[in-house]
């Protein structure tokens, strides 16, 4: 019913994980398996919607506060997660980044502590410390493959009185870890004891994998919250710009609008973002559904391949996300190393684990949003560089 299979040409599209490739690596012509998009085509639903509003011809200023966007989130919340949300709490902003960022900014001063899970993703640190707020990191522990949190050392990090926030990734980039209501209810009860506000990036929502269930921070939270999230990585339309979020309390809702409105001057909605996230929660289900039974076939994909080729990895596919964090470590490879050869010898680029803190040493990312030929290529790649360091 839908294709996934057929490889799109995404050269000289201003795209990032091809066109822009050797900004991060160095080299141009390398098979990527970066940045966080996908190379598959939106869902038809979707480019149906963007097409009918394009032929009214008129783009004026608009509103995100609408009788179609909020009500379309509300379905989606409801249907998808089982969450019922008051439409009154919900806010727009550019990208969940940005409302993030914000957040920190009302919710901490110059010097204060953000508490965050590591291996984390490379924008919360560059979030954090470009709003002169300090990273302190809890780092998750892994255990036959499944990833944990010390909720004992993530206590005493809470416990600080100049760390003020929790940064909550969920699931979690890179590990891909689903949180479960058990340990959300722990981490809401800790931040509630020690007055630590949550910041909830949930922009992985859609994307779980074998039974495994996300819970929205809504779901569980006790304390003052956040949560932010859009339909750009589930339905690939980052390009649109455009991410929203929920704000309980209406003193700091309202202190987030006036800073978007008043102080930034970004109120006015991404018009292809707005019509995009409506079609998708009204109609995109069925194509959802049909990406992530692929996404899940390349994860194994991934799995059945690597495992059989260095069998001391068993390695597990994660619980969520496109993202393959591979732990390379039982290879007892040098990660610098080992991209030097991907790309100087082998032409392709994966994220080196580093880039998500020291935690990362040892770990690869991989994304495998794309389609199988592209994956397979990658992967014979990564296995033919190993090959040349051991």
């Amino acid at each position: 019913m839908f294709d996934f299979s057929t490889v799109i040409d995404r050269h000289g599209t201003w795209c990032t994980q091809w066109d822009y490739v050797a900004d991060r690596f160095g080299d141009a012509d390398l098979l990527p398996f970066t940045i966080s998009d996908m190379d598959f085509a939106t869902a038809p639903c979707i480019l149906d919607a963007l097409s009918a509003r394009l032929s009214h011809g008129v783009f004026g200023y608009s509103r995100w506060k609408n009788d179609a966007f909020l009500p379309a989130i509300a379905h989606w919340y409801a249907h998808r997660f089982h969450s019922a949300i008051n439409t009154d709490s919900i806010v727009y902003g550019p990208s969940v980044i940005y409302m993030v960022a914000e957040m920190i900014r009302q919710w901490s001063a110059p010097g204060d502590g953000i508490v965050v899970h590591t291996p984390a993703y490379d924008a919360f640190f560059k979030t954090i410390e470009g709003n002169q707020r300090q990273v302190v990191g809890v780092a998750l522990e892994q255990r036959e493959g499944e990833w944990f949190c010390d909720m004992a050392k993530l206590e005493a990090a809470l416990a600080q009185p100049h760390n003020r926030v929790l940064l909550l990734c969920s699931p979690q980039n890179p590990t891909g870890k689903v949180w479960t209501r058990e340990e959300l209810q722990t981490m809401a009860a800790l931040c509630a004891k020690h007055n630590v506000r949550v910041i909830s990036d949930e922009i992985h929502m859609d994307m779980t994998w074998n039974g495994h269930q996300h819970i929205p921070w809504c779901d569980v939270a006790q304390g003052p919250w956040a949560l932010f999230t859009s339909g750009s990585k589930s339905f690939n339309i980052p390009a649109f710009t455009g991410a929203y979020g929920l704000i309980d309390d209406e003193s700091t809702r309202n202190d987030y609008l006036n800073a978007l409105k008043s102080r930034d001057g970004l109120s006015s909605p991404s018009v292809p973002a707005l019509v995009a996230h409506i079609a998708a929660y009204q109609q995109g289900e069925p194509w959802l559904d049909a990406l992530r039974d692929y996404l899940q076939e390349n994860m194994r994909y991934i799995q059945q391949t690597l495992n059989a080729a260095f069998p001391e990895l068993q390695w597990r596919m994660p619980q969520a996300t496109y993202l393959a964090w591979i732990d390379l470590r039982p290879l007892h490879i040098d990660d610098r190393q080992l991209q030097e050869v991907l790309i100087k010898q082998q032409k392709v680029a994966i994220m080196p684990g580093y880039t998500y803190g020291e935690e990362g040493n040892g770990f690869i990312r991989l994304n495998a949003g794309c389609p199988r030929v592209k994956l397979e290529q990658g992967v014979e790649r990564l296995i033919a560089a190993i090959h040349t360091l051991r």
